[in-house]
């Protein structure tokens, strides 16, 4: 089953990615090498994907994933500007530095796509993630060394949703 499940997203991603369709049409050759590469990956790389691919069978999982995404593009976008605001400001108004978060996200995946949003995020990066659940990022302007007050600023907007997706 989790091969299948791979092989269906492999080939999605596939088709997104070279996106085939011309005003000629389809172009076999295209579509023939992505049902092979697809294969391919859903052969070798089923062990090491994560067990929790349910995420991917799940009607209410995939709405919450689908409600995720423009707000995870809202974020990355308000973030964009407050970069550029300070990169752009003649003071370059500033203070780096990395701070300690606490997620309460349990699954492997859960916690790698926090980690990931996080740092896809402009103006954060998670840095190391550690057995106990705490995540340090560095930050461009830190605002408090509190952890959960730096979690509530970074990770709390991400966490509401990928707990509806991944657990």
């Amino acid at each position: 089953m989790r091969r299948l499940i791979y092989f269906v997203v492999a080939l999605i991603i596939w088709i997104l990615l070279t996106w085939p369709f011309t005003n000629e049409g389809v172009d076999a050759q295209v579509i023939i090498a992505g049902l092979l590469a697809s294969a391919v990956v859903a052969f070798l790389f089923h062990e090491i994907l994560p067990k929790e691919h349910h995420v991917f069978t799940s009607p209410v999982r995939i709405f919450w994933l689908l409600v995720y995404l423009p707000v995870f593009f809202y974020y990355i976008m308000k973030a964009n500007l407050d970069v550029v605001y300070r990169a752009l400001h003649p003071a370059m108004p500033i203070k780096p530095g990395i701070v300690k978060i606490k997620t309460s996200l349990k699954t492997d995946s859960g916690i790698t796509a926090l980690a990931n949003s996080i740092t896809l995020t402009p103006g954060t990066l998670t840095v190391d993630l550690t057995d106990d659940g705490f995540l340090y990022v560095h930050w461009i302007n830190v605002k408090s060394t509190d952890v959960e007050q730096a979690t509530r600023l970074i990770a709390q907007r991400f966490e509401w949703f990928l707990k509806r997706i991944f657990e």
